[in-house]
């Protein structure tokens, strides 16, 4: 039975301590700031998962420990169980078609080669699910084995130093989501200068 109270909110990222700061986690970080500012604690394990819940807004969070191409069966299980349908799943994670700094708040796109969000169509088998797509940039060379490195590798000390707006911005959009709706949420930050760390052209 469907529970429409709830809201599960996944991170997308790799378990593994040597993944902490790799591109590929941002979606980890995200989350992993909205339980804080929610004050939840996300270190119970459940659904292949690290999970929390804040009581009183029904929020779930839920960060996926079984690497990222498998992220589909814990999400799948965190909705077996919750009662949560799909249309109530967000899914933060980074995204190699936007710069850094840029954020797109949407629902219903294919994976676009995104392992994570590949996995989790996959095994809901459905595209019915909010995106919180997490602009990473893509490297200079577009080989696929480059990419991989890329995603799996480190932020550069630039880059660095905008992480913190990217991950404080993400999660405003995410509150403003919880409070307001997708809608205006995405009417706000799908445009360019909304996380206040891009580059004046």
């Amino acid at each position: 039975m469907e529970n429409s109270n709830q809201q599960l909110i996944v991170g997308l990222g790799n378990p593994e301590s040597d993944y902490g700061d790799t591109r590929h986690n941002l979606g980890f970080a995200c989350a992993q700031e909205l339980a804080r500012r929610l004050g939840v604690d996300i270190n119970r394990k459940r659904w292949k998962s690290l999970v929390g819940r804040s009581e009183g807004r029904g929020v779930w969070i839920v960060l996926p420990q079984t690497y990222m191409n498998l992220s589909g069966e814990a999400v799948k299980a965190a909705m077996r169980d919750t009662g949560v349908a799909a249309s109530q799943v967000w899914v933060v994670h980074d995204e190699l078609d936007l710069p850094l700094c840029r954020l797109r708040i949407q629902r219903g796109r294919s994976g676009a080669g995104h392992n994570g969000v590949l996995s989790i169509i996959s095994a809901l088998g459905t595209k019915d699910f909010a995106r919180f797509r997490v602009g990473i940039g893509r490297p200079s060379h577009r080989s696929s084995d480059v990419g991989v490195r890329y995603v799996l590798g480190r932020f550069t000390k630039a880059e660095s130093e905008k992480l913190e707006k990217v991950v404080s911005g993400v999660v405003d959009a995410l509150e403003l989501a919880l409070e307001s709706g997708l809608e205006r949420a995405a009417d706000k930050y799908n445009r360019a200068g909304a996380l206040g760390c891009e580059e004046p052209r």
